[in-house]
């Protein structure tokens, strides 16, 4: 049977960070109505927990991409699988994360979304894995920095499990494969 992940951020301090990056992103868009895209399926957990924070007006919309296939780490190779429902074009769009790592995928991203012609773009990440950065992708809010371990929890998963987990925690190297 395999063991429970180890906890790398708890529950409490999730919590607490997401309240201060809630504050960071209201005090940027000030004044400003936003549109909120969620990176799907990682994100949901913080973009929920997010937006509930939020004092400016929002609106939420998401995309489904997929650079992993059936693999662990990303291939580079971006594919749509559902894309937003409202247009882009002279709004402020806030992109939220789960996690980023290489940065292709982001990267990929945030090319196709200035296409769209939005007023400003945007990222809102809760993980960042900079030793595994390949691209590099401005991130304008991060929760964490956290070191190159396989992260699950709050949202993330290995193969479809662990997304429910209040915390962020490691998982061994066995429990990858």
């Amino acid at each position: 049977m395999p063991s429970d992940p180890s906890p790398l951020i708890s529950a409490e301090g999730i919590s607490r960070r997401v309240r201060e990056l809630a504050a960071e992103v209201s005090k940027t868009y000030a004044g400003n109505e936003i549109v909120a895209v969620g990176i799907l399926k990682g994100a949901f957990v913080f973009m929920a927990d997010l937006v509930r924070h939020l004092t400016v007006p929002v609106s939420c919309d998401f995309i489904r991409v997929s650079s992993y296939g059936d693999a662990k780490t990303s291939g580079g190779i971006v594919r749509f699988e559902f894309d937003v429902t409202q247009p882009l074009t002279d709004k402020h769009v806030l992109l939220i994360e789960d996690i980023v790592d290489t940065g292709l995928t982001l990267s990929y991203l945030c090319e196709n979304f200035r296409t769209r012609k939005p007023a400003s773009l945007r990222i809102c990440a809760l993980l960042h894995k900079p030793a595994r950065t390949r691209v590099e992708v401005p991130l304008d809010f991060v929760g964490f920095t956290i070191p190159d371990k396989f992260v699950v929890g709050y949202g993330l998963d290995v193969a479809g499990k662990y997304r429910n987990l209040p915390f962020v925690g490691v998982v061994s190297e066995d429990e990858k494969t």
